[in-house]
């Protein structure tokens, strides 16, 4: 079992993204995402950024603050990011109650909803304390 957002987190995450994920689900997309998380359990902010090319996860990270400039983020709190990478909440029900905030091309952020989802099934498979 890992800790979220810990390092061994964001490893078991990028290799799990990675292997569960093929180019043809992630609909080849190039892009990046920086999933900014308030309200943590230490009163902090921290960050998830993930980067994808050609529809393959090649960088992941994790650490404290806001997290690299990226086409998208996607901030809410802590509590609300937990209940969607163990898949309880969906994403797009998130997104439409306001409680998530996106910032980015909008268009493009519709159209990409559901893989959102799926990123957040795979990530839902790790062996996580939250």
């Amino acid at each position: 079992m890992v800790e979220y957002l810990s390092t061994q987190w964001c490893e078991k995450a990028g290799e799990a993204l990675r292997k569960g994920l093929d180019p043809e689900t992630m609909k080849f997309i190039t892009t990046s995402v920086t999933y900014t998380y308030n309200n943590c359990s230490d009163g902090g902010t921290k960050f998830f950024y993930m980067k994808c090319l050609n529809g393959i996860v090649e960088e992941a990270q994790v650490g404290s603050g806001e997290g690299p400039a990226a086409e998208f983020q996607i901030i809410g709190n802590y509590e609300l990011f937990a209940q969607l990478s163990q898949g309880i909440i969906s994403s797009h029900k998130a997104l439409m109650s306001g409680r998530l905030k996106v910032k980015g091309n909008m268009v493009k952020a519709l159209k990409l909803a559901s893989l959102a989802d799926r990123i957040n099934k795979t990530l839902s498979a790790i062996d996580t304390k939250y």
